[in-house]
């Protein structure tokens, strides 16, 4: 069917790239590149042979465009599909224009300075790829992602307008550490330290972080703390679902993780200010990077389950509806399949999804889109397939 560039080779990219390959219809040939090439050749190394596709590695400093394009040129992909950092999100957009190529993410763009993630910058790029014929799909991950799929899903099947929508993201998960990040601890800890939002009447309402807590009976999992952050998919849901009067976002987060980030941060170790030290710059929150435990170590030590999924309020035929969709995933069948703890799992099973409905077609419209803006129906069907099968209820508890 066709050739997929993946850039990036942390926890989330190995993940999608084991999918790939099991996905060989699709995925005739594959490239990984990243920064590190022993860590995409030892990939390699792992799943040649264990299906049809094809492998191939490169090194690539995704901060530098004309590197990129030169790759992109070399291998003529498809769709690129980037699991790099959201810094460089720009980077490889720019390479995916000069060289018109369909492009893929995860998570929308940051600048490293500012801790700022929203989707404006790529925003930007509408018209510019829309002119050059080639498609841009922002964030096919699973928060967000699938929660922006499972909006459109609601909103198609089984609501005429949607009202109120509260995303829950629980990881019950147990690695048996004092204090370690599921995900890039830069990328996580920046998200979680930033004040809260959510969207309400047109506007956004900002809240301190951490500011609002609430204690939810999640589906195979029990009673769990969660708080509401502020998150991406918010602004875009905001603008993609008609009727919308109200969008939250909360996370769990246990006692133990919260402490430590407390003290953490008043010490000014989550501070990405750079300070001086021995005559080099270096930025804290970098540093605890490196002294903290690498996310993909964690997979065979964590036990436990996730659940993810969108409680949605709105009407149907007049009369008030609730409706609640949700993927429960096991930390240590995630482990067994492909080697990855399942934070992984939930964002890279969902990236293959994203660049295999590109690849085949199945969504094809030139410009910049979020997730919400396809038909969910195909998206659907292959979680189903590819190993994150969705459960509803039709009569869910409610947040307040």
């Amino acid at each position: 069917m066709g050739k997929c560039l993946i850039i990036g080779c942390g926890g989330v990219a190995s993940v999608a790239i084991h999918k790939c390959v099991q996905n060989s219809e699709v995925f005739d040939e594959i490239m990984i590149a990243s920064r590190t090439k022993s860590k995409c050749d030892a990939l390699k190394e792992k799943l040649d042979g264990t299906s049809s596709t094809k492998i191939r590695t490169a090194k690539v400093d995704a901060d530098n465009v004309d590197e990129l394009i030169a790759l992109i040129n070399d291998f003529k992909p498809d769709v690129v599909l980037n699991l790099a950092l959201p810094y460089q999100d720009l980077t490889i957009m720019d390479a995916c224009l000069a060289t018109k190529t369909n492009y893929v993410d995860t998570a929308n763009y940051e600048p490293e300075d500012t801790a700022k993630f929203e989707y404006k910058w790529q925003w930007e790029y509408r018209g510019r790829f829309k002119e050059a014929g080639i498609t841009a799909l922002l964030g096919s991950g699973f928060d967000p992602g699938v929660t922006g799929v499972f909006s459109a899903y609601a909103l198609k099947h089984e609501f005429d307008e949607i009202n109120y929508i509260d995303i829950l993201d629980c990881n019950a998960g147990d690695h048996g550490y004092p204090f370690a990040t599921n995900f890039n601890p830069e990328i996580n800890i920046r998200e979680v330290s930033a004040n809260g939002s959510y969207w309400e009447s047109g506007h956004w309402v900002e809240t301190k972080p951490m500011e609002i807590k609430r204690v939810y009976d999640f589906p195979e999992i029990g009673k769990r703390d969660m708080y509401l952050l502020h998150h991406e998919e918010i602004e875009s849901l905001a603008l993609n679902i008609p009727g919308i009067k109200r969008i939250r976002f909360f996370m769990t987060f246990g006692e133990s993780y919260l402490t430590h980030l407390r003290c953490l941060e008043d010490v000014g170790m989550t501070s990405i200010e750079p300070i001086e030290f021995e005559g080099k710059k270096i930025v804290p929150l970098q540093f605890l990077k490196a002294v903290l435990p690498d996310p993909a170590s964690l997979g065979p030590r964590t036990v436990g389950k996730t659940n993810i999924g969108c409680i949605f309020r709105g009407k149907k035929d007049g009369k008030d509806k609730t409706y609640y969709l949700y993927n429960v995933c096991d930390h240590q069948e995630c482990y067994r399949e492909v080697g990855s703890q399942a934070v992984s799992y939930t964002t890279g099973v969902p990236a293959m999804i994203g660049a295999m409905m590109i690849m085949t077609g199945k969504w094809n419209k030139p410009g910049v889109y979020n997730i919400e803006e396809f038909d969910p129906d195909p998206f659907m069907d292959a979680l189903n397939k590819w190993g994150l099968p969705w459960q509803e209820s039709r009569d869910p508890e409610l947040v307040d």
